[in-house]
């Protein structure tokens, strides 16, 4: 049965504990899960949600997506009107260390990895983020709890208790990484995501970091063009620019700044990714920052064919060595800018292959077509 104290400390923000039967689940080195039942209308008083977004220095805060409201409104019509509902999938919610679990008396026969207790949180008063808790798991589920007309609905909860907010994004990617999940909410979590992660995602830790740096940066010519769930207004799809950078890094110009320490040379990635993606902007400034209809440059075809191209360029480079600057870049551009139809009129590809600048789309064929022509013409300059 769920129990509440009033604090008697006038100096404290707490004005009641929650306490509950809990159990404590040792699962990994250092790692404590928290499993218990409580009333679903009081999960709000208790945590919050960690809304995905960026301030004005453009660093990046919370993890999820908003509500779904059709998703939200299905589950409370269950609720209200089945005559027997069941949710029986857990609400996971990352306390932070407020939280405490009080063990109960040892019971020998108790498997070493589990122990009963009482685990204590705190409710406050005040704004929404000063909960203690974040849910990092079922949002649509304790939004439409919160909503119905009920008058009480247990949940079960499953819970860990860290301050880092690095673990509890990590911990919200692996447990939505099989669900559909927005892969552009993915890419934006993984820079700031730590600890242990899936391969598949893993490999792409490193490109989405990079990512950040060119749509965040104030240093790059890239900053707020590139379309993400906190950058809605952007022109530039995000999935072209990590195609882009996933090329490069695999054996291209970024490839060679890679090594065997933690941490990648990331600061020597973005200077080349500056400077050329710089040069680029001056050499094509007719269709530099316009929408894809508009420009194919700012379009799949146009990011991920130049970025073959920066590649070509770094490794046309006597011994490789170096970082290729702005001005180098741009001389090499400039020897295929009459090539180029961005905007306007048409590319001719040869052996009689003629298309209109905005028949060129975002397919692996066109891709591969722009991309060879370009390399073509600049080995040939």
């Amino acid at each position: 049965m769920t129990k509440t104290r009033t604090e008697a400390s006038a100096d404290s923000a707490v004005t009641q504990e929650l306490r509950l039967p809990a159990l404590e689940i040792q699962q990994g080195r250092g790692r404590l899960l928290y499993t218990f039942a409580m009333d679903g209308k009081l999960v709000p008083k208790i945590a919050t949600v960690s809304r995905i977004r960026r301030d004005e220095d453009a660093l990046l805060h919370g993890y999820q997506r908003p509500e779904v409201l059709a998703h939200v409104a299905a589950i409370r019509r269950y609720i209200e009107t089945d005559a027997s509902p069941l949710l029986p999938n857990a609400i996971v919610i990352a306390f932070d260390e407020r939280v405490r679990f009080e063990p109960g008396q040892t019971d020998s026969d108790n498997p070493g990895y589990v122990r009963s207790g009482t685990l204590i949180i705190p409710i406050t008063e005040g704004p929404d983020h000063d909960r203690p808790g974040f849910i990092v798991d079922g949002q649509q589920r304790s939004a439409a709890i919160r909503d119905a007309r009920v008058d009480a609905f247990p949940v079960s909860i499953s819970a860990f208790i860290t301050n880092e907010t690095a673990d509890q994004r990590s911990q919200f990617i692996l447990v939505n990484s099989t669900k559909a999940l927005p892969k552009g909410l993915i890419h934006e979590l993984l820079p700031g995501a730590s600890g242990a992660l899936p391969t598949p995602l893993r490999v792409r830790q490193l490109p989405a970091t990079l990512l950040e740096g060119l749509n965040f940066d104030a240093r790059s010519p890239l900053n707020r063009m590139i379309q993400t769930p906190t950058n809605p207004s952007g022109v530039i799809k995000d999935n072209s620019v990590l195609r882009m950078l996933e090329t490069s890094l695999s054996d291209g110009a970024l490839y060679r700044f890679r090594n065997d320490e933690a941490l990648p040379t990331t600061g020597y990635m973005l200077t080349v990714l500056f400077n050329f993606w710089t040069a680029v902007s001056q050499v094509f400034p007719e269709a530099w920052g316009k929408p894809p209809r508009k420009s194919r440059l700012m379009h799949g075809v146009g990011i991920i064919s130049m970025g073959y191209l920066m590649d070509a360029i770094s490794h046309a480079r006597e011994g490789g060595d170096g970082i290729v600057e702005v001005e180098e870049f741009a001389a090499h551009l400039k020897s295929i800018a009459d090539d180029c139809r961005w905007t306007d009129g048409e590319w001719d590809f040869g052996n009689g292959i003629v298309r209109r600048w905005n028949d060129i789309q975002n397919t692996p064929r066109d891709i591969k077509r722009v991309a060879d022509f370009l390399q073509v013409r600049y080995r040939n300059r």
